[in-house]
């Protein structure tokens, strides 16, 4: 008798553990509902709020922890690094993301969403590394190439910009032949690396999609950062200026062909709906 009421007592108690559990299910479900419908609404500190009551009702819910992270990114204000609450936002963005890949190794949302943090603070080593990692996941992801490109043609640009400023200069775009010799080797020894890197993954991005508009628009800004570095060789700035100006051209045209693209669409969608 003794030993029927001790396996009945256990039965009850694992019973009722298992009712907690269930119960503990159903409440962090029910905040993730809220807080998805929250962020829907771009009430991004409510969705917030309402991701971590269901990640403290169920500790392992790892769904909740990436759309958590996920609303921590889209609070994070770009270019504000010097806000000691916005900084601490992305970081609460970066770790909840890490913390998702450690789990769910090679994710590329969480990949993706890390280099668009570290690029918003400005942190570009660490915002290209993580789009490399995107890239080693999907090589053939056009928009990981074109990011890179940007981060690299942003970094050389304000190199220029910086270097030029001491010459009295402003950047004209076309080799910039009036800065000092000193200048020119400064910018050489800077930017190589950058517009080479930059011009290999814009390249590949407009291999991948041959009417990448905005890709060939960089590459036209990253041939121009070229010029620069061939500072003296007139020959060699000359025929950046013209891959930049052609650059430019493709750009213009691929830019017609894909609003043309979303024109007949839109007007398909219109044909259909009647």
């Amino acid at each position: 008798m003794k030993v029927t009421a001790r396996v009945s007592a256990s039965a009850a108690l694992l019973l009722s553990l298992g009712l907690l559990t269930g119960c503990a299910q159903l409440k962090a479900r029910d905040q993730l509902v809220k807080g998805i419908a929250a962020f829907k609404n771009a009430q991004y500190e409510q969705a917030t709020n309402d991701f971590q009551k269901a990640i403290e009702y169920q500790p392992d819910f790892d769904q909740a922890k990436l759309y958590l992270a996920t609303a921590y990114s889209y609070q994070v204000v770009p270019n504000l690094t010097d806000d000691p609450k916005n900084m601490k936002m992305a970081n609460s963005a970066i770790q909840g993301f890490k913390d998702y890949l450690t789990a769910h190794p090679g994710d590329k949302v969480s990949l993706q969403q890390l280099a668009s943090i570290y690029r918003n603070i400005k942190k570009y080593p660490e915002a290209k590394e993580y789009e490399l990692q995107v890239i080693a996941v999907d090589p053939q992801d056009a928009e990981a190439h074109y990011t890179i490109g940007v981060v690299d043609w942003i970094e050389a640009y304000d190199n220029a910009r910086k270097a030029l400023a001491l010459d009295g200069l402003q950047d004209d775009g076309n080799g910039n032949v009036k800065m000092k010799k000193e200048t020119a080797a400064k910018l050489k020894e800077q930017n190589s690396a950058l517009v080479e890197d930059g011009l290999k993954h814009l390249q590949q991005a407009t291999q991948i999609n041959t009417n990448y508009d905005d890709a060939l628009q960089y590459l036209n800004l990253t041939y121009r950062r070229k010029a620069d570095l061939d500072y003296g060789d007139a020959a060699a700035v000359k025929a950046d200026i013209a891959n930049a100006e052609k650059a430019s051209q493709d750009a213009m045209g691929a830019r017609k062909i894909n609003e043309q693209k979303k024109e007949e669409k839109a007007t398909k969608g219109q044909v259909v709906q009647q």
